[in-house]
C-alpha cells in the first residue's frame, strides 16, 4: 500500500493556516502538508523574478514528495508566480486571489473595499480581476504594509495590530464600502477587529472557504478525493523552534513543526 497523498498548501508565512483550517473543515478525511517559507518572509518585499523561481522550486519539490494537489495560500505568490507554477507542474493547482468577483456580486452601495498587501494590489493580476469583475464599481484598494507581519509576530490582539487596523480600515468605513475583501490570508485572524471598525452590516469576504470548495471540485474531477486520515504535517524553511509557538497560538492547539527545504530534483 502506498501512503496517502496529501494536499499541499504553501504560503510565505503562517497566514495560510486560515486556508488550511477551511480545507480541514471541508475535507477532514484528507492528509495535509503545509509549508511556510518563513526564511524569505515577507514575500511582498521580494522581486517578482525571485518569487517565480522560488514558487516553481517549491511546486516541483512538493510534487516529488507525492502531493496530489497544490494550494498557493498566498495572494502575493499567486500574483507573482501562479502562471509559472502551473506551467511547471502537472499537479492540480488552486491559487488564492482576493474575492473581488463575489464582492462585486454582493455590494448594494456600489463601493467595495479590498484590504491586501501593497504587492498584491500593484500586481497585473489584481488589476485584471478588477477590470473583469468590478469595472462598473468603486473599488477602494487599501494597501496594508506591516499588518500581516504584525499579526504573525505580535498577535491579533496586540496594540500594534490595533493601530494598523485603525489606519487601514477607517478609510473604507468613511467611504461607505458595504463589502470588504480580506485579500491576505493573515487578515481572517483579525476579522472581528476589522468588523468592529466598520458599520454594522458590512460583509467581510475571506477566500478560504471558496478555495476549499474549489480544491474539492478539482479533486473530485480527477477521482482523487479521500484516502487520508486527517493527518497534518507542518513545515518551515526557517527555524521550527521560532515558528512553532506562533503556529500553536494561531491554530489554537499544538502542531509539531518540522524543517523542510525545497531542493532541486
Amino acid at each position: 500500500m502506498k501512503p496517502p497523498q496529501p494536499i499541499a498548501v504553501f504560503d510565505s508565512g503562517l497566514g495560510g493556516l486560515t486556508v488550511l483550517r477551511a480545507l480541514c473543515g471541508r475535507l477532514p478525511h484528507e492528509d495535509y502538508f503545509y509549508f511556510a517559507d518563513t526564511r524569505f518572509l515577507p514575500y511582498g518585499d521580494r522581486p517578482e523574478s525571485f518569487l517565480k523561481e522560488r514558487g516553481v522550486r517549491i511546486a516541483e519539490a512538493i510534487a516529488r514528495r507525492g502531493a496530489k494537489a497544490l494550494v498557493i495560500a498566498c495572494n502575493t505568490a499567486t500574483a507573482a508566480a501562479a502562471e509559472a507554477i502551473r506551467a511547471a507542474t502537472q499537479l492540480p493547482v488552486v491559487a488564492l486571489e482576493p474575492g473581488v468577483k463575489p464582492a462585486a456580486a454582493l455590494t448594494r452601495s456600489g463601493t467595495i473595499g479590498v484590504l491586501a498587501t501593497t504587492r498584491t494590489l500593484a500586481s497585473e493580476r489584481f488589476q485584471r480581476l478588477v477590470g473583469n469583475h468590478a469595472n462598473h464599481l468603486r473599488v477602494l484598494a487599501q494597501p496594508c504594509p506591516g499588518l500581516a507581519e504584525a499579526i504573525e509576530s505580535e498577535g491579533a490582539d496586540s496594540p500594534r495590530v490595533a493601530g494598523l487596523l485603525d489606519r487601514y480600515v477607517e478609510p473604507l468605513a468613511a467611504a461607505g464600502a458595504d463589502v470588504v475583501v480580506l485579500g491576505c490570508t493573515h487578515y481572517p485572524w483579525v476579522s472581528p477587529a476589522i468588523a468592529a471598525r466598520l458599520p454594522a452590516g458590512t460583509q467581510l469576504l475571506d477566500t478560504g472557504a471558496a478555495v476549499a470548495r474549489q480544491v474539492e471540485r478539482r479533486l473530485a474531477a480527477g477521482g482523487l478525493l479521500g484516502g487520508g486520515h486527517g493527518r497534518l504535517t507542518v513545515t518551515t524553511s526557517g527555524a521550527p523552534e521560532r515558528v512553532g509557538p506562533t503556529v500553536d497560538r494561531l491554530w489554537g492547539e499544538h502542531l509539531p513543526v518540522e524543517h523542510w527545504e525545497p531542493h532541486h530534483g
